[in-house]
């Protein structure tokens, strides 16, 4: 997590909007990134955490509870990851141990997260948990491999638990879907420059940038959105329903002409 990520300026919104909340990463992130700063600029309590492994995320869940003096109203899950796409490894060539490392960081984590939850009965009546996603769980894009599979599995997840999160303690549940955005995760993916000039070109609102997601977050968070659950919400600029553009057809039109 740095300053270009999602989590990162969700989390310095929140605190301009006079929320208080606890910071996690894995203990091996937390040494290469620079979630220090923003603790100290949001005044937030870091608690490293594997959020593949249950005994971590129990231990976050009780110590986050105790240093916010109650139940949680909110929590992102901001994580993905997959080995196969930074080994350059096809979806077509993978190495399965690492197809499953990345569906279990990327995706399984977000039930185990929620399991923890519930089980602790943690949050707060009417709470919001919010994932992350991307068009590629509906949608083929070659380049992004395995962790297509994974944002579909993230939604059903979401659309799974939130039935008896909302069933069972009027918690919310939803996943965003968001335009290609130039996080550090995003930039791993080959092709990923080209592909964002596209879907600029492509959405009639242009890309939704991180603080527009961060943004978007907040108001999931927030009270006014108290029946909105199990949803995937797409973010994107009004992408995920274009066919064509005249800004695309006019690229393309050029490049046949040169």
């Amino acid at each position: 997590m740095d300053e270009n990520s999602i989590a990162w300026k969700t989390a310095e919104r929140v605190h301009e909007e006079g929320g208080s909340f606890v910071l996690t990463n894995a203990p091996i992130a937390m040494r290469m990134g620079t979630i220090n700063q923003l603790a100290e600029k949001t005044g937030a309590t870091i608690i490293p955490a594997d959020a593949t492994s249950i005994e971590d995320l129990e231990k976050l869940v009780s110590e986050s509870v105790e240093v916010l003096g109650g139940k949680l109203d909110f929590v992102l899950h901001s994580i993905g990851m997959s080995v196969n796409v930074r080994k350059g490894r096809s979806y077509t060539d993978q190495k399965y141990d690492w197809t499953a490392k990345g569906w279990d960081v990327s995706a399984g984590s977000f039930h185990k997260v929620m399991q923890v939850l519930y089980k602790h009965d943690a949050m707060n009546e009417w709470g919001s948990i919010v994932a992350l996603s991307y068009m590629a769980a509906q949608r083929v894009f070659p380049d992004y491999n395995d962790m297509a599979d994974n944002k579909a599995f993230l939604e059903s997840i979401a659309r799974s638990f939130g039935y008896f999160f909302g069933r069972d303690k009027n918690v919310r549940v939803n996943t965003i879907s968001q335009s290609p955005t130039p996080t550090t995760a995003g930039k791993g993916v080959k092709g990923f420059d080209g592909f964002i000039s596209y879907a600029e070109k492509m959405s009639p609102l242009g890309n939704a940038s991180a603080l527009d997601c961060a943004n978007y977050t907040l108001s999931l968070f927030s009270d006014l959105t108290r029946k909105v659950t199990l949803q995937n919400l797409f973010h994107d600029g009004g992408f995920s329903n274009m066919g064509v553009s005249d800004a695309v057809m006019q690229a393309f039109e050029e490049q046949q002409n040169t």
